[in-house]
């Protein structure tokens, strides 16, 4: 019989840590702290097969599931010594989600279950708290009523705040037992409203439809969308953890709170949550009160820390931090509650945090011995240093401040206000610069929030749903600012007598909580010694060499500044587009005379050696891969009507002789038309311009520095042997006859970029003519997969979304496709030219997980824009430490 359910707590522990995939992150560490001694209410998890099975079986349960269901709820009746369902003295469980890895927010949660007219009667006589046993059944029956029975949340608040409005009261705390239990009245009515069904009483009834629920949950919109952006596959499922409640809503002996054994925002080792009084879990996460601080070091006049007011429930709580940062070796975000001044733990894991923070907490863990320094390299997610990229705001530039919330997530952004998810997407998807505005976000925001710049709330801490999410995206965000006011009716925002529509700038300095009118400057980001440290152990590791796709001096600076061992992809053609050049560039493309056609390829040599003399310079000796022209003419020919007029004053020409010259280009299919190698081959003088400025420059800055550059001079677009052949050919004789004219010596390389699918399939034979192979993956998805990146965006998402391909082919590599072309033409070429040279410049260059792949096949280097390079050489390292542990297990 296969075991559906794991039990925990009361010296019960089936479950441990490391079965977190079957049993998830959150059910694997209840067993985990209860094995170790740690106070956790009793419980059980039902594993994620049952989910599995759930949705491979439309929607059905194991035939053997509600019996061991049963057996593991009479387990829990008897550690607390009550019944489920009973009127005297009923047990109440929560029913909450719990996947492998933490996806906040976006699953659902069920409190105070088994509550109804008559054990709700129990609860306040065994507790002695009529108003606390009311107040927690109006929060069951609200939960259940919108997770399990489909009753928009909004229809409970909105009867919860007319009636806080005629009763003049603004705290939950406030309302009395017989107040509430009018509102649990107008609860079963809107349930009936909505359903047509009454609210089920029998606690059974609840738990199966709680449990169905938290699965069902696995599959909503706002789940898919986090594990797209995530990453995070379908069919891991959810568990389901169903536990004993201990309450914090009992008085004020008692507290619920959210807390991270180091600040998860800046890594700084000092304790950091905040807590409520008299409250239940959620309202520290959803912003409906203010939370308090945990620690008097971080009170502000007139908060009141939890050290001050519950100081036993607080030192435990010191004694918890320890242990479980030694236990696990991570930091941890630790969800508690207080019942009546005994500290309870709901929850462990490892707690979500900026990259700074990760990378400040890995060198320090690893310097404090907690962690290795490989185990460090492998803490920080290569992609988050995208993060520590943020520009911050220019301290020298004016600004208006309109008010300050709480520094959530740092960096700094600007952006038109939006108040909805929806009209963000929509309007980033348009290339615009947008700043979400809510009240507070909730997990159907989670869309907008990865399409914004940044995240303003005016409710909420510094652990609610906002800023975990924000901070886990790397998204700026300021939250809990009180003097924001949203009107969504008329789509204004008022701060302080600031009136701010829809549309208009405002700007976030995520580090310092601060809001500013309008837009206000930046400054690039400053490295941290941290950072430097996390590289040097990182490039001390890696095997791939790491360059950078540059072809202006600034993108040279950026990639040397981010420590790039070269350059993979300059792309000649972005250098002919500049308003100086564009002329000269259509001159030689329409010209019919020679003599002009080679007027023009004369000014054009003049512009290219200057581009590569200033690469040059800036790469100090290190490797440069120059590719020669490579787009379809047709994106540079003429198009309005003033660039004909241009051309044609130029070469002596009519209007219409010029339209006929560029209609004779033009062709049904430009891109598998004549580019690349082809243009070359047709027009060797473009080629044979293009090589004596390369070697040119080389000389120049060679005898300048007195640093040897060898030049590495790539041809696009190869389909066959003959073609980089004759094309190697003809850029030799150029070479030589340069080297000749000027009495000198150069050491210099060809090769070819691969993003062929014959290519690929004829390595051997290409490579008897190239010293080095650059895999152009952007080019060679295209052309397998037979799409356009440019036209593929309408539906590849649906595709991902439907699981018809697990990634976008253009973000993260086709392994089984593409990808077994790139290995194909690594070993092909390989076995012909053993001294090949094999790199990849595609934008795969820069994605951690394809980075693992070319790391694999046996690629020297990975080439990717500028502002990636870090994410490369943390990601190559990481690459190495993987194939290390897979070689030592094999």
């Amino acid at each position: 019989m296969t075991k559906w359910v794991y039990s925990f707590g009361n010296g019960l522990n089936e479950g441990r840590a490391e079965m977190r995939n079957l049993l998830g992150g959150k059910g694997a560490n209840l067993a985990e702290m209860a094995s170790i001694g740690l106070p956790v209410p009793p419980g059980f998890t039902i594993t994620t097969e049952v989910c599995s099975a759930f949705y491979d079986n439309g929607r059905k349960y194991p035939e053997d599931l509600r019996a061991q269901v049963d057996a593991a709820m009479q387990r829990i009746e008897g550690a607390m010594g009550l019944r489920f369902g009973d009127a005297d003295a009923p047990l109440l469980v929560s029913v909450r989600s719990g996947a492998r890895v933490s996806m906040p927010g976006m699953m659902d949660t069920v409190l105070n279950l088994g509550l109804n007219d008559e054990t709700v009667q129990g609860l306040a006589r065994s507790s002695g708290d009529e108003r606390f046993a009311w107040d927690s059944y109006r929060r069951f029956v609200q939960m259940y009523g919108s997770v399990v029975m489909g009753v928009a949340h909004h229809h409970f608040e909105d009867v919860l705040d007319q009636f806080k409005r005629t009763l003049g009261v603004i705290d939950d705390t406030a309302i009395t037992a017989a107040q509430w239990r009018e509102v649990v009245k107008a609860y079963h009515e809107i349930i009936h409203e909505h359903t047509g069904q009454e609210f089920p009483s029998d606690p059974q009834a609840q738990l199966l439809g709680a449990i169905g629920a938290v699965f069902g949950s696995w599959m909503n919109p706002r789940a898919n969308t986090y594990r797209r952006l995530h990453d995070i596959p379908a069919s891991w499922g959810t568990a389901v953890n169903v536990q004993s409640m201990v309450f914090g809503n009992m008085g004020d002996d008692c507290a619920t709170g959210v807390c991270f054994t180091r600040d998860p925002s800046t890594g700084e080792d000092v304790f950091y949550g905040e807590y409520l009084v008299n409250a239940q879990g959620e309202d520290v996460v959803a912003g409906i009160r203010t939370p308090q601080p945990m620690s008097r070091a971080r009170a502000e006049e007139g908060q009141h820390p939890m050290e001050t007011v519950l100081p036993d429930a607080y030192a435990e709580l010191l004694r918890v931090r320890t242990l479980l940062e030694r236990h696990y070796r991570d930091m941890q975000d630790i969800e508690f509650t207080v019942q009546r001044n005994v500290l309870y733990l709901l929850q462990t894991r490892n707690g979500k945090r900026t990259a700074a923070a990760a990378l400040k907490i890995a060198i320090d863990m690893a310097r404090e011995g907690l962690i290795s320094k490989e185990d460090a390299i492998c803490r920080v997610p290569a992609t988050s240093l995208d993060q520590l990229l943020h520009p911050a705001l220019d301290p020298k530039a004016d600004r208006v401040q309109l008010t300050r919330g709480l520094p959530a997530s740092p960096g700094a952004a600007s952006g038109a206000v939006v108040f909805t998810a929806e009209e963000c997407e929509a309007r980033a998807a348009r290339g615009e610069d947008v700043i979400l505005v809510r009240v507070e976000t909730s997990p159907e925001d989670v869309h907008g929030m990865h399409a914004a710049r940044g995240v303003l709330t005016a409710r909420g801490g510094m652990t609610s749903h906002a800023a975990v999410v924000a901070r886990g995206m790397g998204r700026v965000c300021v939250a809990g600012a009180g003097s924001v006011h949203i009107d969504y009716a008329t789509m204004v925002m008022t701060i302080d007598g600031h009136s701010i529509a829809e549309g208009d700038w405002i700007t976030l300095d995520g580090s310092t909580g601060a809001v500013y009118l309008g837009r206000v400057a930046t400054i690039p980001p400053i490295l941290s010694d941290d950072f430097n440290t996390l590289m040097g152990w990182a490039d001390s590791i890696r095997r791939l060499g790491v360059r950078a796709n540059a072809e202006t001096p600034d993108d040279a600076k950026t990639a040397c500044r981010f420590g790039a061992e070269g350059i993979g992809l300059a792309r000649t053609e972005h250098m002919f587009f500049g308003p100086d050049r564009i002329g000269h560039v259509r001159q030689m493309i329409i010209a019919d005379e020679e003599t002009v056609r080679q007027r023009a390829i004369n000014a054009l040599l003049v512009f290219q050696r200057d581009d590569f003399v200033s690469i040059f310079r800036i790469m100090a000796g290190l490797p440069v891969t120059v590719r020669l022209l490579d787009p379809p003419l047709h994106e540079f020919l003429p198009h309005a009507e003033a660039e004909f007029a241009e051309v044609a004053t130029a070469l002596g020409k009519t209007v219409e002789e010029i339209r006929a010259r560029c209609a004779s280009l033009a062709e049904a299919n430009p891109m598998l038309g004549h580019r690349g190698c082809r243009l070359g081959l047709t027009n060797p003088e473009i080629y044979a311009m293009q090589v004596r400025a390369i070697i040119e420059a080389a000389l120049q800055v060679s005898d300048e520095t007195g640093k040897g550059i060898v030049p590495e001079i790539m041809i696009p677009l190869v389909a066959t042997r003959a073609e980089l052949e004759v094309a190697r050919r003809a850029a030799e004789a150029e070479i030589s006859a340069v080297l000749q004219e000027r009495g000198a010596a150069l050491d210099y390389r060809i090769g070819t970029m691969i993003e062929l699918p014959r290519a690929a399939i004829q390595a051997g034979e290409i490579a008897h003519h190239a010293d080095f192979f650059s895999f152009g993956t952007n080019d060679l998805t295209q052309t397998t997969f037979g799409l356009s990146r440019d036209d593929a965006g309408s539906f590849l998402p649906f595709y991902v979304d439907h699981g018809l391909l697990p990634k976008d082919p253009f973000v993260s590599i086709d392994r089984e496709g593409v990808g077994a072309l790139v290995r194909m033409g690594v070993e092909r070429g390989r076995a012909a030219h053993p001294g090949l040279k094999l790199g990849i410049c595609g934008e795969h260059g820069g994605d951690p997980d394809s980075i693992a792949f070319f790391d694999e096949v046996g690629l020297d280097y990975v080439s990717c824009s500028p502002f990636r390079v870090p994410v490369a050489r943390l990601a190559a390292a990481q690459a190495a430490l993987a194939h290390r542990k897979e070689n030592a297990s094999a």
